[in-house]
């Protein structure tokens, strides 16, 4: 007697809801933000902060906490590449095991730049099998590129991000005024990203760029003009990620510039900020799109004319074309089987590429070192600055 197959099918979708949220003040004991996620009477709060942030604000955030009676233990976490490793997720995890919190109600708050809050994500994703947390972005790559999404990881066996999850925050608080305290590099890092959106999606934000963004990094984005440029960077990244949280669709304009700087960044690492790798590999794309026609002369040199104008110098030389195609074999796995390789066609519209051959990286970063912009710039070598973030 031939028994019948069983079968359960299970289907259950949970729906995600974050904020993302404007919330100047952060420490002063009035505003209420932090607090906003969770329990407030005989609550508990494990708080890791970017350790240059900490020195800073470290007195306010513990006075912050002091002052609603809220029992905060407090954990710095060096800024750096180099510390977003499996041990760093293991030490945090070390630290919130000796400190309970409720799984529901006493939400983890991270506050510092990317890597940080990269690495408290992904402790929130797999501490008891999730506990909330929240978000506070101290550098603009945070504010506008790595706090946005859902994604966590860690970098493992010499691959970025190699290990992480998908997990929303439950917040996430925005305060202008941590940029004030950013060395130029680390503005400039950031900018990085938001000339990535203006090039691939939003050709009204490269006007912006190219009208104030000069004066706004002077300023530290602390000027109208500068809000106006982060707020719209915010809504072009979101309009992105919101359909696609997850990445079941893998052709994503937001990958602009991810696909040749992994390998450039790991092996830079000691001195290549994430933004600097990613507008290399930016500059080198525009390349291979002027090579191909979807990008004009014009166009090309509005790209290398802005970028100029902003203050960014970099080396083109760092650029290796056997490196880069490795790089992007990588990304073919990663992208399931496809190039899938975001390039512009025309200042503010993307299409994606997937035969992009060897000889094609290998003229476009011929093109590239050519260009005159970089005849009389310092090379990234010559202007190196400790890869520090908040001083």
């Amino acid at each position: 007697m031939t028994l019948p197959v069983a079968r359960w099918r299970v289907s259950y979708q949970r729906p995600i809801e974050y904020e993302i949220v404007n919330a100047p003040g952060l420490f002063e004991p009035e505003n209420p933000a932090l607090l906003s996620c969770g329990r407030v009477e005989n609550g508990r709060r494990f708080v890791v902060v970017d350790s240059t942030v900490f020195r800073h604000f470290g007195e306010a955030i513990q006075a912050y906490f002091d002052y609603h009676r809220i029992r905060a233990r407090i954990v710095p976490f060096a800024s750096g590449e180099e510390h977003k490793t499996v041990d760093s997720y293991l030490g945090i995890l070390y630290e919130l095991d000796s400190f309970p919190i409720h799984r529901r109600d006493e939400p983890i708050i991270a506050i510092g730049g990317g890597v940080l809050t990269d690495v408290v994500g992904f402790v929130a994703s797999s501490y008891r099998r999730s506990v909330p947390h929240i978000k506070v972005p101290t550098t603009l790559m945070g504010y506008v590129d790595a706090s946005v999404g859902i994604k966590t990881g860690i970098n493992f066996n010499s691959h970025k991000n190699r290990l992480g999850s998908f997990e929303p925050p439950r917040r996430v608080l925005l305060d202008r005024a941590f940029l004030r305290t950013l060395p130029r590099r680390h503005i400039l890092n950031g900018v990085c990203e938001i000339i990535k959106l203006a090039i691939i999606k939003d050709a009204a934000l490269f006007n912006l760029l190219e009208i104030h963004g000069p004066a706004s990094v002077e300023a530290h984005f602390q000027d109208d003009a500068g809000g106006d440029i982060l707020d719209r960077a915010i809504s072009g990244m979101l309009e992105e990620l919101e359909p696609n949280l997850y990445e079941d669709n893998l052709e994503r304009k937001v990958d602009f510039g991810h696909t040749f700087s992994y390998g450039l960044e790991t092996r830079h690492e000691a001195h290549l900020l994430h933004g600097e790798a990613v507008l290399l590999d930016i500059l080198a794309s525009c390349m291979l799109a002027l090579g191909r026609g979807l990008l004009s002369e014009s166009e090309t040199e509005r790209i290398i004319s802005l970028v100029h104008q902003l203050g960014i110098a970099l080396d083109p030389t760092l650029l290796d074309p056997a490196l880069m195609w490795e790089n992007l074999l990588e990304r073919i796995e990663h992208r399931n089987g496809y190039q899938r390789v975001p390039m512009p066609d025309g200042i503010g519209h993307c299409i994606f590429l997937n035969d992009i051959t060897q000889r094609e990286i290998e003229q476009a970063v011929e093109r590239l070192t050519r260009y005159a912009i970089f005849n009389n710039a310092l090379s990234a070598h010559a202007c190196l600055e400790p890869l520090t973030s908040n001083t």
